[in-house]
């Protein structure tokens, strides 16, 4: 029985890469106006500027993070293989990222709409995505991007409609303090502009491979740097010039840290659409200008919960691949029937919703945000610009270290001017400490021995002619195959599939013998009695569908059989996504796809 190690499917090319970061990287332009507004009034714009700049040099900084590590990870995976104490570091940060992320994209979202209560509205939105995670979805990725194209065509229109404005607003433009402590304390206040772009070294994994390279020795550069590159260019250019429109508004008013405008008590958490209003009111007339704040709204609410989601996820797959380091305890391992880690996906919602509970507004939120992105992105740096094996050329080694003096200045002086991001970010590393210690017990203790099985047999790798069947669990698709096997006298390769949502190197060295359901597929099989060579299979896999068709081609069959269960309801079939579908899409011409019902 051989156990067979197969590929993550590499198929995230330039666009659908540019449209997961946007969908990230995208949405701080939604909350970050009303803030610095609040915080620097008619010269928020030179603030804003100067974050554009920051966030220019960061993303300049992550084409060569996406270039020294094509394998994904993001910080704890890049930092890893050079120090385990700045992986922890990177991943607790990040871990603080996560949640804030899915607190305040939920509430702003909730507050473009204009609805009331909406700190209760983006809880019950994170319950609702957290519980659709439990099920799997595999098709994420591609609902980010058909969010963010028109995101992008709304806020083009929206910068668009501007240009009439900007003499005004130039005219209303304010110069900054003479207090440099007081100017770098909102520009570090407003730093949340630059949240988002970790998501593209997390998605290095899935990029498609440049010309010449292979799975051994991948570069995916001709993927990310143009991905990178136009995200960067919409998230600088868009924000700078929406930040200098912003002060053509007439009558805002700062109170506190609200925002107000004529006729709107609060205009701060809902700045584009109240600029969508003004500025296409005024152009077009008032009913134009209603119908695309509503437009706005809309759009930018569901791009916000698709960043709740995209937070999720990516906090599960942390926690999970951290539990297969050693690094946190077993429990978070632990997989529901759709390959799900259990606990990892309670902790990404549950948390974020106590978090609304005790903090229900987005300055609040915000103040907590900055500190877990801004120390991810100082330790990446940090430790890729002082790592000499990696092959950097002097300037650029200078470059990105000097980005980081710039992102650890900034970190320092978050956890000494907000003390309860402070204290927030020091529970979490302490929380995670904890648990890491709990771990370490654990390895004092010897494990169990476990269960031995005789090896099964496989088929030569010499036939000419042979079947595969896909299977999960027993059940009419493989009872089909044997039978069908039996009659056409050829062999049958038994592929068991272990689905999993997030599958690391240590899953690749699983054997089927620590599986029940796989050993229950293949001692059914032996006692058919069909007199045919078997041959028995076994993966641990994200993609099902994928790994089918990497193994058939393989294997050199003439046919692949899958069953297909009638048990899950329509919609649970429907958010997983068809894997039959998917299987036919990457088989060859050649292989013939046999549906068993």
């Amino acid at each position: 029985m051989a156990t067979v190690q197969t590929s993550r499917p590499r198929n995230v090319n330039s666009l659908r890469a540019a449209g997961i970061l946007y969908g990230d990287w995208g949405t701080s332009k939604a909350y970050v106006l009303g803030l610095a507004f609040a915080l620097a009034g008619y010269s928020s714009f030179w603030f804003i500027f100067g974050i554009c700049i920051l966030t220019f040099l960061v993303g300049l900084n992550y084409i060569l993070i996406c270039k020294f590590y094509p394998q994904g990870g993001g910080v704890y995976a890049s930092v890893r293989n050079r120090s385990e104490v700045l992986s922890l570091m990177g991943a607790f940060f990040l871990i603080a990222d996560y949640l804030v992320t899915a607190a305040l994209s939920a509430l702003s979202a909730f507050n473009y709409l204009g609805v009331p209560n909406p700190e209760m509205w983006a809880m019950g939105a994170i319950a609702l995505i957290g519980l659709i995670n439990f099920l799997g979805p595999k098709h994420t990725g591609s609902m980010a991007i058909g969010l963010a194209i028109p995101t992008l065509l709304v806020i083009l229109c929206l910068v668009a409609m501007s240009f009439p404005f900007l003499p005004h607003a130039m005219h209303q433009l304010k110069p900054i303090s003479h207090d440099l402590y007081k100017n770098w304390s909102i520009f570090v206040g407003i730093i949340v502009a630059l949240s988002g772009i970790e998501a593209i070294a997390n998605t290095t994994g899935s990029m498609k491979l440049d010309p010449g390279s292979t799975l051994e020795n991948p570069s995916v550069v001709q993927t990310s740097t143009p991905a990178i590159v136009a995200v960067m260019f919409e998230v600088t250019v868009c924000t700078a010039l929406l930040g200098l429109a912003m002060n053509a508004l007439p009558g805002l008013t700062i109170s506190g840290d609200e925002v107000s405008a004529p006729g709107y008590p609060n205009v701060r958490d809902a700045m584009l659409r109240y600029m969508g209003e003004t500025f296409a009111g005024t152009l077009f007339g008032p009913s134009a200008g209603y119908v695309f704040g509503l437009i706005i709204s809309v759009v930018i609410m569901l791009l916000l919960l698709s960043a709740v989601n995209t937070a999720i996820v990516a906090m599960v797959s942390l926690l999970f691949i951290m539990s297969r380091d050693g690094e946190l305890p077993y429990l978070f391992q632990r997989l529901n029937r759709f390959g799900v880690p259990v606990f990892p996906t309670l902790a990404a919602f549950i948390v974020p919703i106590a978090l609304l509970f005790a903090v229900h507004d987005v300055a609040g939120l915000a103040d907590l945000y900055a500190i877990g992105f801004v120390g991810a992105i100082a330790v990446n740096l940090g430790a890729t610009s002082s790592n000499f094996q990696l092959p950097m050329s002097r300037f650029e080694r200078f470059f990105m270290f000097g980005t980081f003096l710039i992102m650890a200045l900034i970190e320092i002086t978050l956890f000494i001017d907000k003390p309860h991001a402070r204290r927030f970010v020091v529970a979490v590393v302490s929380f995670g400490l904890i648990l890491r210690t709990i771990v370490a017990e654990q390895r004092m203790k010897k494990p169990a021995p476990g269960q031995e099985r005789a090896p099964l047999s496989a088929i030569p790798e010499n036939v000419e002619k042979s079947m595969l069947v896909a299977v999960t669990a027993p059940g009419k698709g493989l009872e089909y195959a044997l039978q069908e096997a039996s009659s056409l006298n050829i062999p049958l390769h038994i592929l068991f599939i272990r689905e999993q949502k997030i599958v690391t190197e240590e899953d690749h060295l699983q054997s089927w013998v620590d599986d029940p359901l796989a050993c229950d597929v293949f001692d059914r099989a032996i006692a058919s009695g069909q007199q045919i060579p078997l041959g028995f299979l076994y993966t641990v896999t994200s993609h099902p569908a994928h790994s089918i068709a990497e193994i058939a081609q393989q294997k050199k069959v003439q046919r692949v059989m899958m069953g297909m269960p009638r048990r899950a309801p329509p919609f649970i079939r429907v958010l997983r996504g068809s894997i039959v579908r998917d299987v036919s899409r990457y088989l060859p011409k050649q292989i013939d796809l046999v549906v068993v019902y």
